[in-house]
């Protein structure tokens, strides 16, 4: 009876682990792209921007039908041994990311949990010894679905996160764990609470006498003896400080004026075009920019493009796309951040985020006909997370549960009949 308890605990901590972690990747598959993106170059290793984003998306889909299949007690030989054969290679290596850190968040839960990389390996190792027990007691595991309709649970599964990343990443994440939400105000996250704790330095100089050079501290650095000559000085980061949810959201002018506050203050609507290289821009509706660009001018909106791109490139993009809108740069970490689309675009009103577009939904006639504060009047207009939450739970749980009512009448209770 203990055995059996241990190993229904150890099936649904890795249920809902491997479930969370799929869903928190599918709904951000650019952010997941992004991410490996960091770990190839990381490990020196050239990929195309379109496999990135196939892995993210494979990925998400993997561990969420996984989580789905363990939970559910589907083909549990086949089940727990992916799982272990998943736990047995993602161990290890989070072990060597922690050691040599060539990334500093491992992202196996997207943005929504964010953990340290020696977090991530204790997580693993519990999950791994969740996985052996699994495995080695799968017998124990009640299954919900008899055999016959098991098949259904797994393509279902995993149809479902592929259709999840598929549409965040053309409509943008129905969730979003990302500072640049809508409804969210840039200037207030920009803040610094008062008390928190600064970053801490250390400082050391080099000072050179007689050929020789040696390394001195503030409390004994020869202050009053000539005989040593200063070299250099160095400031090391002793102890992080306290860094508020965005700190590096930066508005550069193409002659080199930083207009952030100008533009974060402004009591007026303003849009921002976000494409972190124009080079990898998607040229679907990009025609639609230059539209938005003149519905703007003629109501006194602001309208700026921010970018990380080369001159040349920008160049490209403007004899391309005609855009005679001012364009500025900022860094491509950051606008990868903002929206995950390239291009998007955003609208910002007194520094809030109202809302955002991917390129597959850039405003058209419709938005141009309405009154900009009759459409966000009180945040109306932003978008719902709730429920997109809602309806996604209902799109997963509702077919399997008619699946479920089909197998018991048509299956469960025909094989009870059997037995008695």
């Amino acid at each position: 009876m203990l055995k059996k308890g241990i190993t229904e605990l150890c099936r649904i901590l890795l249920a809902v682990t491997f479930l969370f972690s799929g869903f928190v990747k599918a709904v951000d598959p650019l952010g997941g792209a992004y991410k490996l993106h960091d770990y190839f170059v990381a490990f020196g290793i050239n990929v195309p921007d379109f496999f990135e984003l196939v892995g993210s998306i494979a990925l998400a889909s993997i561990e969420f039908a996984l989580g789905a299949c363990i939970l559910f007690g589907v083909y549990r030989f086949f089940t727990t041994l992916l799982i272990l054969v998943f736990m047995g290679v993602m161990t290890p290596l989070t072990l060597y990311l922690a050691l040599a850190n060539p990334v500093s968040d491992c992202g196996c839960f997207g943005d929504a949990l964010k953990i340290t990389n020696w977090e991530t390996f204790f997580k693993n190792i519990v999950l791994l010894a969740a996985a052996i027990t699994t495995f080695k007691f799968r017998a124990l595991m009640k299954h919900v679905y008899t055999t016959k309709v098991q098949w259904f649970v797994v393509v279902f599964s995993y149809l479902f996160a592929i259709g999840v990343s598929c549409w965040s990443y053309f409509y943008l994440p129905g969730l979003d764990f990302r500072p640049y939400k809508a409804g969210a105000n840039i200037p207030e996250l920009m803040v610094v609470p008062e008390g928190m704790p600064s970053d801490e330095y250390a400082t050391t100089f080099i000072y050179e006498k007689d050929g020789v050079q040696k390394e001195f501290t503030l409390e004994n650095y020869p202050e009053d003896d000539s005989t040593w000559v200063f070299v250099s000085a160095n400031n090391v980061l002793v102890k992080k400080g306290y860094e508020p949810p965005i700190h590096d959201f930066t508005i550069v002018t193409s002659d080199g004026a930083d207009i952030t506050q100008e533009v974060l203050a402004d009591p007026g609507y303003t849009f921002l075009v976000i494409s972190p290289k124009f080079a990898k821009a998607t040229d679907e509706n990009v025609e639609r920019l230059n539209t938005i660009y003149d519905f703007a001018a003629e109501h006194g909106y602001k309208y700026y493009a921010l970018t990380a791109s080369t001159p040349d490139e920008i160049q490209q993009w403007i004899d391309y796309t005609g855009a005679e809108y001012p364009i500025c740069t900022t860094d491509e970490i950051t606008l990868k951040t903002v929206v995950r689309s390239n291009p998007g675009l955003v609208l910002l009103k007194n520094g809030t985020i109202m809302d955002m577009w991917s390129f597959k939904t850039f405003p058209n006639e419709t938005f141009f006909d309405a009154n900009l504060d009759e459409n966000y009047l009180n945040g109306a207009n932003i978008r719902d997370y709730n429920r997109f939450l809602l309806y996604n739970v209902l799109c997963f749980t509702l077919p399997l549960l008619l699946v479920y009512i089909y197998d018991y009448f048509r299956n469960r209770r025909k094989n009870n009949k059997i037995v008695s």
